[in-house]
């Protein structure tokens, strides 16, 4: 059976053009629904022209375009809870009870994080990716559902509409960096590490740069800072044809700021290294900008390519290069003979570093059109033995030569976050060591060089 668009009504509120695919499983309306309403699948009752809709079968459940579906069942905090246990009173309860009593009432008092949303938008992505690796369709299309529900919780810009009554365009790197900032408010380090960092997120993803600001108008003493970063920019100029030096321009430029010297505004020269380089390094090109005359944030379509493997060692800090040279120079004494026995990736006190400076593209997220609100985003991702294109819910292997295709030049699927893993070392295996110095075994005998 083709689409149809119906108009869903629950409660007061109606939700205009919904599109169904009767040819898949009702769960999906389901979910869809859920993504709307905020009601769980399972308390919804769905109704159309008096047949209520099954789980698991369409059956004599008919819709046709412009048709209106009812929606009844109510959000899970809308109803309130019976409760679990009955009531425990202090004489009742023995000492590990009172314990537990004491810690819980000790715990009410403990300032709010204020990340609920947040939580909620963490809890929901962990349970999404256990049931993707399920593989139970169904399963997926509510676990997603409720994803996109947190999030427009969590974010409510994202929720908005178009004219149209569907969901609006929104920007990817937008999306990102929310939910990446969920994660980072929600998921503590699982021990101390070296530095301010709290988060597994700023301990796998977050880098810092060393800044020195000079004044190019006045004699004064140079101004040095750190900065964090959980993804670095490369700005799209006329000069810039690849990756690598579009982070390079980055690290040198030029602004203006209040100098105390000369009591005015002046022009610095702001110089920033890489002082610590993350585990997993997120790259966005910076392709849209603001065309006034059109009121859109016009796209750059400019050709940069980007490599399948990165070397940052020379945006790094002369510190940083200092310790990024150990394991590259194991990396230049690798030989043929290679077995699948790796190094760690990290420092030797700083783990989720990156210990060398080398990086593999492990994803790709890809914008097909011509401003950041229209068009359409695809995810390329790396698996062993290939790549794979995540088109909505079509899935197909690719090349790396395809993946490398996405550097932009015209109306083709256009590069715009990378994401790159750390690059493996492996290291052939090693030979026995010979016996040096001479020793007896149990037996007496005289000792036996080994090869």
């Amino acid at each position: 059976m083709p689409n149809v668009s119906v108009k869903v009504k629950w409660g007061k509120e109606t939700f205009p053009g919904v599109e169904v695919n009767t040819d898949d499983e009702p769960v999906l309306f389901k979910a869809q629904i859920f993504a709307l309403t905020g009601v769980q699948p399972d308390r919804q009752k769905v109704v159309c022209k008096g047949v209520t809709l099954r789980d698991d079968a369409w059956g004599n459940f008919k819709l046709t375009n412009n048709a209106i579906v009812l929606v009844m069942g109510s959000k899970e905090e809308d109803v309130p809870a019976a409760p679990v246990e009955q009531t425990r009173f202090v004489e009742d309860m023995n000492e590990a009870e009172l314990a537990t009593a004491n810690f819980l009432q000790n715990y009410k008092h403990i300032p709010a994080s204020g990340g609920g949303t947040a939580g909620e938008l963490t809890s929901a992505l962990s349970d999404t990716m256990r049931t993707l690796e399920g593989g139970q369709s169904g399963a997926c299309a509510v676990a997603t559902a409720k994803l996109l529900h947190a999030l427009h919780e969590a974010a409510p810009r994202f929720a908005e509409r178009g004219a149209g009554g569907g969901f609006a365009q929104q920007d990817a790197s937008e999306c990102w960096s929310e939910i990446v900032r969920a994660l980072q408010s929600r998921l503590p380090v699982a021990a101390p590490v070296p530095g301010d960092r709290t988060s597994i997120v700023e301990q796998y993803f977050g880098g810092q740069l060393d800044v020195e600001l000079v004044c190019a108008e006045a004699e004064e003493p140079p101004s040095r800072s750190t900065e964090s970063f959980l993804q670095l920019s490369c700005f799209i100029s006329q000069d810039v044809k690849y990756l690598q030096s579009g982070l390079r321009s980055k690290m040198s430029e030029q602004i203006t700021k209040m100098s105390q010297t000369l009591g005015r505004d002046a022009i610095y020269t702001k110089t920033s290294k890489i002082s610590r380089l993350p585990a997993y390094l997120t790259v966005q090109f910076v392709r849209f900008y603001y065309k006034e005359k059109e009121s859109i944030n016009a796209k750059i379509l400019k050709d940069v390519k980007f490599p399948l493997e990165l070397d940052v060692f020379e945006l790094c800090s002369p510190e940083l290069q200092e310790r990024l040279a150990p394991m590259r120079a194991k990396f230049k004494e690798l030989t043929k003979s290679l077995i699948d026995n790796f190094v760690s990736i990290h420092g030797d006190a700083d783990v989720g570093s990156n210990n060398s400076g080398f990086y593999r593209l492990q994803a790709v997220l890809t914008h097909r059109g011509r401003s950041s609100s229209s068009g359409h985003y695809v995810a390329w991702v790396a698996r062993a033995g290939g790549w794979l294109r995540c088109d909505d819910d079509t899935v197909t292997p690719v090349t790396e030569e395809e993946v490398l295709k996405l550097s932009g030049g015209g109306d083709w699927h256009c590069a715009y976050l990378l994401l790159y893993g750390p690059r493996i070392l492996e290291i052939p295996e090693e030979e026995e060591p010979m016996v040096t110095e001479a020793s007896e075994d149990p037996a007496g005998e005289p000792p036996t060089a080994l090869a």
